[in-house]
């Protein structure tokens, strides 16, 4: 069996970033919350003395025994380079929106940031889509999309 399970962002201020990602794009609480350490963490994450604190937060629309948005934060976190659209690895978290103008306001009045434009396009198919690139308030890339 395979399963996804999970998608995990490491945060700077854990709390900040819950309720970015509660109050802007629509994650909820299901009371999966964490406070973990021990010699097992350590062995696990290659990281001596880590101590992880966070939340599992509920995707918008999906039920409880969906994937995930897990938000953790460690009690020390290296000072690394800002996340680009172009960089190996992940690359954004996607949204899809009523609004993506409207929800992209919100996502920069609470501390987010804009990557690019809002672009229109219509794909061969006749649909057609808006779509823009923002990050959050510690620079993870999150793609906003609506499609007419």
């Amino acid at each position: 069996m395979v399963r996804y399970v999970h998608t995990n962002l490491v945060a700077r201020d854990v709390a900040r970033l819950i309720a970015f990602y509660t109050s802007v794009l629509g994650c909820a609480h299901i009371g999966e919350t964490r406070d973990l350490s021990g010699d097992w963490l350590d062995r696990l994450t290659g990281v001596p003395g880590a101590h992880i604190r966070g939340e599992h937060l509920l995707l918008p629309g999906y039920g409880p025994d969906h994937p995930t948005l897990e938000i953790f934060a460690y009690d020390a976190v290296p000072d690394t380079a800002r996340h680009r659209i172009d960089a190996p690895g992940l690359a954004h978290l996607a949204f899809e929106v009523d609004d993506v103008s409207a929800t992209l306001a919100e996502v920069r009045a609470h501390g987010g940031g804009q990557v690019g434009e809002v672009v229109r396009t219509e794909y061969t198919d006749g649909r057609v889509a808006e779509f823009v690139y923002a990050t959050d308030p510690e620079g993870t890339i999150i793609e906003l999309q609506h499609w007419a």
